[in-house]
């Protein structure tokens, strides 16, 4: 049976779809907002997976080209690995939905979301989410939905839910926020230095929004009305757990209270967990997967309750106090930009690097490729938390971590105009525990100031937690790995001393509320204009000289017509001007040429070459020529790039000439004096004007002109293009 709803959002109709499309999933909507179109499919097996300890779940976002009427680039002409953007997506659909599913459900899972029409207004990303929840509300599926998402821009003060491609390029802010029909699930986005009520009211549009959203999809299922499936709650173990209880609690919360490094953590809790296992193996066997799980739920709950009850976190430390930090600029003496920054046992070694427009990243998808001149990159290499992993390619969290962090700085890097370098920032994480991602955008920061780049601001990052439990709640501020694993959420904030430039929330709960969310970014604010005080410490504005390995960019401006003359026939005048100055060269189409090099003498080289190949000839100035052809009746002349004139027998010297070998040879440089071009564009050009003796070249010149009259047809002219110009007889 198909079964179709609908709402109006921002003056445009959402439609949920089920029945037509993918009748063999366990559940599938199509989710319509004028003209892109996403269908969601989830499919879930029956059985659990006894063996996990964790919910196997798959969200997958992919794009079809096809969607935008276009054809994939490559050799194959067919979609293949995800791209960044499909990656990110995939992250901002299953970050709301994975805390909905019930705590015990171990059943595989998987939601494929594929965008099959894209109006190329209206991301598919926000859609893609509700209609992921939608498709699990039909399915039968246990989902403590539903969910929506949407996008909150800001125009001219005014705000606009789901905003097109358009709206954002003139927005304050880019919040994407997803909820229940009464509590928030996520947030992510990026602003230009908002404040923290400004961030709440965007969140508090959205969620009316999501409201109407949800209240929808809980009238499509209805409609549906699937069957729930069962959750296989495992078997209750009462003797096994009071064992493990009597012999791990004490310990765990001492440990608790502790005061310890991540390692002596580590090592002191794997001697309880090896302990307990080793002593009950014997009566219990085969038990050891379960009696792991036991001993994580006591470590959680005490951790959680010394936080709660006592007030105090793994470290000592208060709730609201910052770990300890030092900040260190110029490491990498070749390098355009480096730091080191370091927050209790969280390292960060970052770089900057300037390149050229050439070095920006190309950008293609559903729309209109696009170009990206500032990049950020983070790696978290194995050795950053102990462990040995096979080095792969960068994953979704090293994906979506390097996201952030870049969106968090963006906004304050110069624009184009002002600063034409295409900037690159990574990060490696030297040493992890907890935030490692606002440790990344604290030391871009440092790095980008150090590199010179002329930076609006210095930018920091917190990382907040939250540990509720019923009435009781505690939100922490730079949270730890432990209290990120153990806790109920991952709230990150970055900004400036005015305002937020970019956050993230993750929960493990059914969402919460917003008093929690504005205590949360209050104290968030104040941590992090600590953070911005330290580091100003070690800089606090850019450098006022770039790197002496950074190239130097001089930038001018061609008239169009002349980019082809600049380039010349099958590339061959830009790559004479590279091969000589070894400068880099890049021609914008509207005629804007930016040269790059490490060494003055370089770019200058190269943008005197390129001037005189887009200098037009001026009459009365005296140029550096080159003997290109000799004449009976004269020599002609280079005297810039391409063009050419002649200098008349007549006008070599201010003696009578015989024979123009007399004066000149092939490939003498001379000085002459363009005196006249004729209506024929032909340049007419004096040596004796610039002797002594030949001040009266030009009139002498006007009265031979005068005698031959417009033409001479007595002479072989022998017109070649583009350089032969000027008088062909002699007088």
């Amino acid at each position: 049976m198909v079964s179709i709803k609908q709402i109006e959002i921002s003056g445009k109709t959402m439609t949920f779809e089920t029945g037509r499309f993918a009748k063999q999933a366990n559940g599938a909507v199509m989710v319509t907002y004028a003209d892109t179109m996403v269908l969601a499919t989830v499919v879930g097996a029956h059985e659990p997976k006894v063996d996990q300890d964790f919910f196997p779940l798959q969200v997958e976002y992919r794009e079809k080209t096809s969607a935008a009427g276009k054809i994939p680039g490559g050799f194959f002409k067919r979609e293949g690995r995800p791209t960044e953007k499909e990656i990110l997506s995939s992250r901002l659909i299953d970050r709301p939905i994975r805390p909905m599913f019930p705590k015990d459900y171990r059943n595989e899972t998987q939601i494929l979301v594929t965008v099959y029409s894209s109006d190329m207004m209206h991301d598919g990303d926000v859609l893609g989410a509700c209609a992921a929840s939608a498709a699990l509300m039909v399915s039968g599926i246990p989902f403590d939905g539903p969910i929506a998402e949407v996008r909150v821009g800001r125009v001219d003060g005014k705000f606009i839910i789901n905003p097109t491609h358009a709206e954002l390029e003139h927005s304050d802010m880019d919040v994407t926020v997803a909820g229940t029909a009464d509590s928030i699930v996520m947030v992510e986005g990026a602003a230009a230095e908002i404040s923290e009520a400004e961030m709440l009211e965007a969140m508090r549009v959205g969620h009316e929004a999501i409201g109407k959203i949800c209240s929808l999809q809980l009238e499509l299922a209805r409609a549906v009305n699937p069957k729930r499936r069962p959750v296989a709650v495992p078997e209750t173990e009462a003797e096994l757990a009071s064992e493990v209880k009597k012999m791990a609690e004490t310990k765990l919360r001492e440990l608790s209270r502790t005061v310890l490094t991540k390692d002596e953590r580590v090592e002191k809790t794997n001697s309880v967990y090896s302990e307990v296992e080793t002593a009950l193996k014997e009566r219990f066997p085969g038990k050891e997967k379960k009696i792991e799980e036991l001993l994580h739920d006591l470590e959680k709950e005490a951790m959680r309750s010394t936080i709660l009850n006592d007030g105090k976190r793994l470290d000592g430390r208060g709730l609201a106090a910052i770990r300890p930090i030092t900040c260190e600029i110029g490491l990498l003496p070749r390098t355009h930009g480096s730091s080191l920054f370091t927050r209790g046992e969280t390292q960060s070694l970052t770089t900057a690097t300037l390149g050229t427009k050439l070095d920006e990243q190309r950008i293609d998808g559903l729309l209109p490729e696009t170009t990206k001149r500032f990049m950020l990159h983070y790696n978290f290499p194995p050795f950053s938390v102990g462990e040995i992993k096979r080095q792969m390619s960068p994953g979704r969290r090293e994906i979506g971590h390097g996201n952030l962090a870049e969106r968090a700085l963006k906004n304050l890097i110069p624009e184009e105009k002002d600063f034409p370098y295409t900037i690159r920032v990574v990060s490696d994480i030297l040493e992890s525990n907890g935030s490692s991602s606002m440790a990344t955008v604290c030391a871009g920061s440092l790095a980008l100031f150090e590199a010179g780049v002329p930076m609006k601001s210095s930018v920091a990052g917190i990382a907040m937690g939250l540990v509720k439990e019923g009435s009781q709640v505690a939100i922490l501020s730079d949270i730890l790995g432990n209290e990120d694993h153990l806790g109920d959420m991952d709230f990150k904030v970055t900004g400036t001393k005015k305002g937020i430039t970019a956050f993230q929330m993750d929960i493990k709960i059914m969402g919460i509320s917003f008093q929690i969310l504005e205590r949360a970014l209050a104290q968030a604010r104040d941590g992090r204009l600590h953070i911005l005080d330290v580091m100003a410490k070690t800089i606090d504005t850019p450098r006022p000289e770039l790197s002496r390995y950074a190239p130097r960019l001089q930038t001018i401006k061609i008239p169009v017509e002349m980019i082809g003359p600049v380039i010349g026939p099958g590339g061959k005048n830009i790559r004479n001007i590279v091969k000589e100055s070894g400068a880099e060269i890049n021609i914008e189409d509207d005629g804007t040429v930016t040269i790059a090099a490490v060494e003055k003498e370089s770019a200058d080289k190269a943008l005197e070459m390129i001037r005189r190949l887009v200098e037009l000839p001026e009459v009365g100035k005296v140029y550096k020529a080159t003997v290109k052809k000799l004449m009976d009746f004269g020599a002609f002349v280079e005297i810039l790039p391409g063009k050419e004139g002649l200098v008349h027998i007549s006008q070599l010297d201010v003696n009578r000439v015989e024979k123009v070998e007399d004066i000149v040879k092939l490939g003498d440089a001379i000085e002459v004096k363009l005196m006249a071009i004729d209506s024929e564009g032909r340049l007419n050009l004096s040596r004796k004007a610039l002797l002594p003796g030949g001040e009266n070249a030009a009139e002498e010149m006007a009265k031979a002109r005068e005698r031959r009259g417009p033409r001479d047809g007595g002479r072989d002219r022998r017109r070649e293009p583009s350089r032969d110009h000027g008088h062909r007889s002699r007088e």
